[in-house]
Formats: structure tokens, sequence, C-alpha cells
């Protein structure tokens, strides 16, 4: 059965002009991006990217905000004979599966990829050129400094009774941080990872929707511990000057997440929209990705700030698992957690 790193794939499809409210109907040379909440925000890199493009290339890009990472690929899907946008943001590397079965891709290589990119990064997305990477990072378990808990040295530790109800978690179903982290427990446990839902889920404080929510549960004090990714604190000690959260590194290893981006078939502005993902590989675009994304930009030349480095460490091992056996995973995980 074929192995790789489990990497979670964003997907953009270019236009030109910048809203996060969308008109309903394409202008002509305005390049019209499906993205997830969190890339598309007013807090997310979409609205300097956009400004940054209009200065470039004197053309416009809409951002649309379509809700989670699987509610952009339906949109995408539904509007499959008749697209609306040109480029989608948020598919994770098992939606990336759906998305190559529903054909709503169109390859294309932008400008200087492969020199820019490091083979490991590109790698995720094989050689189709479906979708291009343009940031990467590690999903781990964020832990609350004024807990008088203790912080879990191994996956393991939190099946442990001493973190009842203490642990936030998205669901795999609507979330790309909640299915890495069905993920990391399939492959750090592949012959028992049922074992190991078993026993942790009397330890779940909430399980969310969407990564944003569970958050936001966290950073009130709700609960010490939460999955996201090893970047995450990096956003409060660079932006709130807080040290509470810090990000916990198990030897065993991670997984990693790679967002992408990627030209829908039969794009409104394909021409337009080529440039734009040009553009997104270009250091004024990545520039833009750490400090608001929260994530490692795929451009390696990018220079990154000595606070987001030292804030955001990186796995010394990534773990690989077979994305088939992650999808069949969900209902049998879901059933535990909902009992």
């Amino acid at each position: 059965m074929k192995k790789y790193t489990f990497k979670f794939i964003s997907i953009l499809i270019g236009l030109a002009s910048f809203t996060f409210m969308f008109s309903g109907c394409n202008k002509k040379s305005e390049v019209i991006v499906y993205a997830n909440d969190s890339f598309a925000a007013e807090w997310g890199p979409a609205p300097e990217i956009a400004k940054r493009f209009k200065e470039e290339t004197g053309l416009t890009v809409t951002f649309v905000s379509c809700g989670n990472a699987g509610e952009t690929l339906r949109r995408a899907i539904l509007e499959k004979d008749s697209p609306q946008a040109d480029i989608l943001v948020g598919v994770d590397d098992t939606l990336y599966e759906q998305a190559k079965e529903a054909d709503i891709f169109k390859p294309y290589k932008p400008a200087n990829a492969e020199s820019l990119i490091e083979p490991e990064v590109l790698s995720a997305f094989g050689n189709e050129w479906l979708v291009t990477p343009y940031d990467y990072g590690c999903f781990a378990m964020i832990y609350d400094t004024q807990s008088t808990l203790p912080a879990p040295e191994k996956l393991e530790d939190l099946t442990k009774d001493i973190y009842r109800q203490s642990v936030i978690i998205m669901s795999p179903e609507t979330s790309t941080a909640g299915l890495g982290f069905l993920a990391w427990t399939v492959a750090q446990f592949p012959d028992s990872y049922i074992d190991f839902w078993t026993k942790f889920t009397p330890n779940i404080f909430r399980m969310t929707n969407g990564w944003s929510e569970g958050w936001g549960f966290f950073t009130s004090g709700e609960a010490p511990l939460v999955i996201s990714y090893t970047t995450s604190p990096a956003y409060n000690v660079i932006v709130e000057k807080e040290t509470r959260f810090k990000t916990i590194i198990f030897p065993e290893g991670h997984i990693e997440q790679i967002e992408g981006f990627g030209l829908l078939k039969n794009a409104p502005n394909e021409k337009e929209a080529k440039i734009f993902m040009d553009f997104m590989l270009s250091e004024k675009a990545q520039s833009v990705l750490p400090e608001t994304q929260w994530m490692y930009p795929s451009n390696k030349n990018i220079e990154l700030s000595q606070e987001f480095v030292q804030s955001s460490p990186k796995p010394a091992a990534v773990l690989s698992v077979d994305s088939k056996k992650v999808t069949e995973a969900i209902p049998e995980v879901l059933k535990i957690v909902q009992q």
C-alpha cells in the first residue's frame, strides 16, 4: 500500500480583484480565488497579497471566503460545470484525492516553482502540477503554561487519567486540524489507534467543527491543551507579546501539513489566474505568509524573523501514513467520540 507523508493541502485558482463578498459573477480580468476562512479573513494573508498583486501587475484578485477546507472544496465541485472561481485554496491531502476524482483542476506549473520550493515539500502533490505548495507546517499539541497540569511528553500521554476533559480537538470531518490529529494517531498507532481513541475520549474537553472555534476556547483558558500547529504560538509571541502558549514536540514525530494552490478547469480568467499563481510563489507574496497564515512559506528563500523561528520549533521526525487508512478511520473514531 502506498505510503507517504500525510500532508494537508490548500488550493488557489486565479482571477483579478479584491473583496470578501462574492458578487455572484466574474468580471473579465478579475481573478477570483475560493479560500478557506483563515486565509481570506481580514487578519489573514489575503488583503496584503491582493494589495501587492495589484501594485505588481495592475490586476485585481478577489478572495471569496467559503468556510472551512471541506466546504471550500465542495463549493468548487458543485460549480464544476460552470465555475465561478479561477483558483481554490484549502484542500488537505485526503481532500486532494477527492478533488482529483472530481476532476476540477487543470495542470499548471507556476514559474520557477522547481527552483524555489524544496524537493521534499514539492513532492507532496506528485508531478501532475494540479496543486503547488505555498506553505507548510506540522500539527502539534499546544500547551498553556499557566495550567497546573504537567505538559505531556508523548502522544500516548494524552490517554492518561490526569488529562480528563483537558484536550480540545476538532472534528476530522470538518477541520484539517481535526483530520491531522486523527492521521497522527493512525500513524503513531497503526494497529491500535482504536484503543488510543477509546482511552483518549474521556479526556476530550470539546470537539469543535473548526480550528478557530477550538483555538478560541483554548486561548480563553477553557482547557490547557489544543491540537494546532507548531507555528501557532508565534502569533501570540509576535502580535500579542505573550509567551504563555508553548508548542510541545514529541520525540516519536509529527504529521506534516503542506498547503497548495491550483488552477480550476474552465476558469473564467485563466490567463490572469496563471499570472496570480506565478505571483503566489514570489518573494512579495510568500513573505506575507509567515506572520499572517502563521506557517512556513514554501519559497525557501524567504527570510524569517528570529521571533518566528524561535517560537515555531520544527519536529526532528515527520511521520507517514496511508491516506486511505485515515479516511477509513474517520467513522470509526467519530463513533467512539460521540458515544
